[in-house]
């Protein structure tokens, strides 16, 4: 009787500690996903890949703004449909100065990357591309959100918009997407659903408020992850910036419905307001301190006009001058929290993802699986991390398995401690199985190939 008992138990324990593996691994590959650099101040065409029903465009302005839409048929047989597809692509980057071009990585993708590869060869202006994925973008063209966003647009162009989107700032469109549809990690449909949206939810809070939000850009949904600022709350912001005009300063929050003092003292400093009458409303430096920090400025003969200027580089040099602990106590802040407000004042509007290598764009030279050979090397990107391995992007239809042997020379338990979502690494072909459609690479290239 007690037997049946305990291999019950210890079953269950057992599940929980796997759910809780795949939950951690699901989670780290999200915040790597939402962390990516977004490719900013570019005009990108978001194509989204299709055989019958054609490939939907979109082309948006740098703020993310719909410039043109449109159905071309680059993926059929027809000569006519092909010339067709490239005299209005071509046509839409030279009236919208297309820089980038994003194309999802469903359906298709492989002829649509193969028609942008050779289109792009042969105009004058520089164009490059990049395979984005599109996990989730049918779900979000498919919602309330994206319906009450683009009422004009057919779903499918939603889909368009989204992926173009997903290149310029990934965080700003992930967001608004239910984080189990991203697709990153494993076995999540088989995950307790309560605990997987707590920690999931818990991901996307945290990389929002690490990044802050351009309280005069943002959507409702990336507004309502900032700390102290609810789904309604986040509508009013929106509703109020749409009747009044854009923010001048972080003071105006108060004037938003439902956004009393206690919101305001919990999101002011994750919020920006970028050429506002205060420079300090551009940086991560909270309101409570401003006092503070004018009089830091004033000890070290700064004004705040320096700050937009980029004049405050030696402002860490004159503060260790004076010396950290007298400034801290005159100014009335812990040392930690000056040292703080001083990184920021020196880059302020920092983003915290530019300092990560940036996205992988190409511009031709595809390769088709049949083409590749042991020993070839790639630089490629890394879409997903599982237990036993990474799959890599090296610019051919199908992702590469770097098995986790093949991640470095030394043992390591789990991927995640060497690569991480999105980052850009050096690969060699160990095998190519073209009917099973497999690639197995290996990040070892120090390691001789097998002959």
């Amino acid at each position: 009787m007690i037997y049946p008992s305990i291999e019950r138990e210890i079953r269950a324990d057992l599940t929980a500690n796997a759910a809780e593996q795949a939950i951690k691994v699901f989670s780290s590959n999200l915040r790597q996903l939402l962390l990516q650099p977004p490719v900013k101040g570019t005009i990108t065409l978001g194509f989204d890949p299709g055989y019958r029903t054609g490939c939907k465009v979109a082309v948006v302005d740098d703020t993310g703004k719909v410039l043109d839409t449109t159905v071309v048929y680059p993926t059929t047989n027809e000569k006519g449909k092909i010339e067709q597809a490239k005299t209005i692509i071509t046509n839409l980057i030279k009236k919208d100065g297309v820089t980038t071009i994003a194309i999802g990585n469903g359906t298709a993708s492989r002829e649509s990357e193969a028609f942008i590869a050779e289109l792009i060869k042969d105009i004058p202006q520089k164009v490059s591309y990049m395979v984005v994925s599109e996990a989730g973008a049918s779900v979000y063209s498919a919602s309330k959100l994206a319906a009450l966003e683009f009422p004009e647009y057919d779903v499918s162009l939603r889909s368009a918009v989204s992926i173009a989107r997903r290149l310029q700032d990934p965080l700003a469109e992930l967001v608004k997407i239910d984080p189990k549809a991203i697709g990153v990690g494993q076995y999540q449909h088989d995950m307790p659903k309560a605990r997987m949206d707590e920690a999931l939810s818990g991901v996307v809070e945290d990389c929002v408020n690490s990044v802050g939000v351009d309280l005069n850009t943002a959507s409702h949904s990336l507004l309502s992850y900032i700390a102290g600022i609810n789904a309604g709350v986040a509508k009013n912001i929106v509703t109020y910036r749409e009747e009044n005009g854009s923010f001048k300063d972080r003071k105006a929050l108060l004037k938003v419905p439902k956004l009393g003092n206690k919101a305001f003292e919990q999101c002011a400093g994750f919020l920006r307001v970028t050429g506002g009458k205060n420079p300090l409303d551009n940086t991560s430096v909270h309101p409570e301190s401003y006092d503070a920090t004018k009089k830091l400025l004033d000890m070290c003969s700064f004004k705040l006009a320096d700050i937009t200027a980029g004049k405050v580089g030696e402002l860490a040099g004159k503060a260790e001058e004076i010396g950290y602990t007298k400034i801290a106590d005159e100014i009335g802040v812990g040392v930690p929290t000056l040292k703080d407000i001083i990184k920021e004042l020196q880059k302020p509007g920092r983003d915290p993802r530019d300092e990560l290598p940036p996205p992988l764009l190409r511009s031709g030279d595809i390769m088709e699986m049949k083409d590749l050979k042991p020993g070839m090397e790639f630089t490629g990107t890394v879409r997903n991390v599982i237990d036993f391995g990474v799959f890599v992007d090296i610019g051919v239809h199908e992702d590469g398995l770097v098995h986790i042997s093949q991640i470095c020379n030394k043992f390591i338990k789990h991927p995640l401690e060497v690569v991480k979502v999105g980052e850009i690494v050096k690969v060699r072909v160990l095998d190519v199985d073209v009917k099973r459609k497999r690639i197995a690479l290996t990040m070892r290239l120090d390691t001789p190939v097998q002959a």
